[in-house]
């Protein structure tokens, strides 16, 4: 029995020393590998190997991470008070400097973008808000990634989600909005009516020059009349046209004329 225990003890010294030989990462992993405190290899996925006591691995994980931002109460540059949220995408592109250069990096990029959204807002107007956002992403980007590079922290996209202004500006905005609908129905309503002037005249035009063509107009009006109104019609004939018929049936003019 003594003799048993001694091989026993050996043994799980010898399993926990194997333990710490070699490590292993997942696909999505790397280990970045400190020897007596000194930085060394990042290892990939799969088995590695480690000296005991005298090698230390940090595990990064490399997939990207979405972050929905805190709602941020910030003001414009036009001075309007307004509260907006964004969506970030992260990942550690870096692994090595992800664990040398910044303690806690989650947790520094989501407060650098925070920061940053505030900033990018602070440089826009309400009306560049509303209206480009995609402008204010890139630069809420172009801000952040700056800041984020030198942590070993590529970001992939952050993109604002949300913006929510007082309720008397949503009304400011309404009431603009309702009327450059209304500057432009009555600009549209002034453009055809010069276009139709226009016309008029030019057909006033060409009717003058011809002796029967106001005439023939006449007439067809009075059959487009006829046609859409179940009504009696009084119609008022020109001399000349009297005349005409008195001398198509052969009648002495009469003392009228």
């Amino acid at each position: 029995m003594p003799y048993l225990f001694i091989l026993v003890i050996p043994l799980i010294i010898l399993l926990g020393l194997a333990s710490k030989t070699f490590g292993v990462n997942q696909e999505y992993q790397r280990a970045v590998l400190f020897r007596l405190g000194r930085l060394g290899t990042t290892k990939g996925p799969g088995w590695y190997w480690l000296i005991p006591f005298i090698d230390r691995v940090v595990k990064v994980d490399i997939r990207t991470v979405t972050v929905q931002l805190e709602t941020q109460e910030t003001i414009t540059r036009d001075g309007v008070a307004v509260r907006v949220n964004a969506v970030l995408w992260y990942r550690a592109a870096d692994p090595a400097r992800v664990v040398t250069s910044v303690e806690a990096y989650q947790s520094a990029v989501v407060q650098a973008a925070e920061t940053g959204m505030r900033d990018a807002i602070g440089q826009s107007d309400l009306d560049q808000m509303l209206k480009d956002r995609i402008g204010i992403n890139k630069r809420l980007l172009d801000l952040l990634a700056s800041a984020a590079g030198r942590w070993g922290i590529e970001i992939d996209a952050v993109e604002i989600k949300d913006v929510d202004i007082p309720e008397q500006m949503q009304r400011a905005i309404a009431r603009e909005a309702e009327a450059i609908r209304e500057k432009r129905a009555r600009i549209i309503k002034a453009e055809g009516e010069n276009e139709a002037a226009q016309k008029l005249a030019e057909a006033a035009t060409m009717i003058g020059t011809a002796p029967g063509a106001l005439e023939l107009r006449r007439l067809q009006t009075l059959t487009e009349i006829g046609v859409e109104h179940n009504s009696t019609i009084i119609a008022m004939l020109p001399v000349e046209l009297l005349h005409a018929a008195q001398k198509i049936a052969g009648l002495p003019p009469t003392s009228a004329d």
